[in-house]
C-alpha cells in the first residue's frame, strides 16, 4: 500500500462513484479501477461492494477511509506548519464567535491586522454548541464561546465576567427607571438566548427566576441574538443579554436597563482544541487578546504546541 493508492480510495470513497472519482483526479476510470483493486490485493480484504455502477464501502472499506481522513488532514497539518516557518506569519485563520461576543472579536482586530497583516481573517458565527463543534472538526482554529462549556477537550482563556442588562423596547421607556429587578421583568413577555444543544445562558437566567419563585413569561427562544433585537424592536418583548452584546448601533433602538437583583454573571472565554494543530497565526492572536498573565498564557500554548508536535 501506498499513499497515491490510499488517496485514489480517498476520493473514491468521498464521491461514492468511480466516475466522479476520475473525473476528481483528472485521470482515467480504468487506471484508477485498477489501483484500488491492486490496494485491496495488498490488503487482503475487499473495500468496495460493487453491484453495478453503484459501491458501497464494506466494514473494511469505513476503517480505513476513518484512517484515511486522519492521515491526509496530519499531512496537511504538517504542510501547513512548513509554509509558516517559510513565509512567517501568514495564511488563514478562522475565528468562531457567537454573535453575544461580538464586540470582544471587534475590538481585538485591528490590533491584530496591524501586527498580521498578510493573513487572511475568516470568521464564522455560531451558538456555543455549534462553534465547539466546528472546533473538533477543525473548521476552525479558535473560537469566542459562552460559558458553560465542556472544557475537556479545549484550552480555554477565560475574558472579564461581565452584567446582565435587560433590553427594553421603545413603548415600554416610560415603565422603567433607570435601573430594574427580576420580579419587575417578570410582568413582561421575555425572550431569551437558548442553545441549540447543551446548557448555557438560558438555564442561568431562568434560574435567578425560579429562585424568588417567580412566573416567568417567555414567548420566544433563539439561539440567535440577532432574532432576540429584532423581536425586540418590533414590541414583542424584553430581552435579557450580557452587556456587551449590545453594540453601538443597536442603542438607538432599546434601552439598556441593569437588573438590580440578577446574581450571576456572564462568562466567556477564546477555546480552542488540545489535541491540535495551533496555527502560528492563531498564537500570536491569543498572545495578544490573553486577560491573564505572560506565563499562564505561555504554558497553556506551550502544552497546545507539545500536543502538536506530539501528533506529528
Amino acid at each position: 500500500m501506498n499513499l497515491r493508492q490510499l488517496y485514489y480510495f480517498y476520493v473514491v470513497a468521498e464521491e461514492g462513484q468511480f466516475t466522479r472519482a476520475a473525473k476528481r483526479l483528472h485521470m482515467a476510470q480504468p487506471p484508477l479501477s485498477q489501483a484500488v483493486q491492486k490496494l485491496e490485493e495488498s490488503l487482503g480484504v475487499l473495500l468496495f461492494d460493487r453491484k453495478g455502477r453503484s459501491i458501497q464501502l464494506t466494514d473494511a472499506g469505513k476503517i480505513l477511509e476513518q484512517r484515511a481522513k486522519q492521515l491526509f488532514l496530519t499531512i496537511d497539518n504538517v504542510k501547513q506548519e512548513v509554509l509558516e516557518v517559510g513565509q512567517g506569519m501568514s495564511g488563514c485563520l478562522t475565528i468562531g464567535c457567537v454573535k453575544s461576543c461580538f464586540s470582544q472579536l471587534l475590538e481585538r482586530l485591528e490590533s491584530f491586522q496591524t501586527k498580521s497583516p498578510d493573513v487572511l481573517l475568516k470568521v464564522i458565527e455560531g451558538d456555543t454548541s455549534s462553534l465547539t463543534q466546528s472546533l473538533m472538526n477543525h473548521e476552525a482554529d479558535l473560537a469566542f464561546v459562552r460559558l458553560p462549556v465542556d472544557l475537556e477537550p479545549f484550552h480555554a482563556l477565560p475574558r472579564a465576567p461581565e452584567e446582565y442588562v435587560a433590553v427594553v423596547p421603545e413603548k415600554w421607556y416610560d415603565s422603567f427607571q433607570q435601573t430594574t429587578t427580576l420580579e419587575e421583568l417578570a410582568d413582561y413577555p421575555l425572550l431569551l438566548l437558548h442553545r441549540t444543544r447543551g446548557v448555557g445562558q438560558y438555564e442561568a437566567i431562568v434560574e435567578q427566576f425560579e429562585q424568588k419563585k417567580l412566573d416567568v413569561h417567555i414567548v420566544c427562544e433563539s439561539p440567535s441574538i440577532d432574532v432576540l433585537l429584532g423581536l425586540a424592536s418590533g414590541g414583542f418583548g424584553i430581552t435579557i443579554v450580557p452587556k456587551s452584546s449590545i453594540l453601538p448601533f443597536h442603542r438607538s433602538f432599546f434601552k439598556l436597563v441593569p437588573i438590580e437583583n440578577m446574581n450571576v454573571l456572564s462568562d466567556s472565554a477564546i477555546i480552542w482544541l488540545k489535541e491540535a494543530y495551533i496555527p502560528k497565526s492563531a498564537e500570536r492572536f491569543i498572545h495578544d487578546t490573553s486577560p491573564l498573565t505572560q506565563s499562564d498564557l505561555s504554558l497553556s500554548l506551550e502544552e497546545s504546541i507539545n500536543n502538536r508536535s506530539a501528533h506529528l
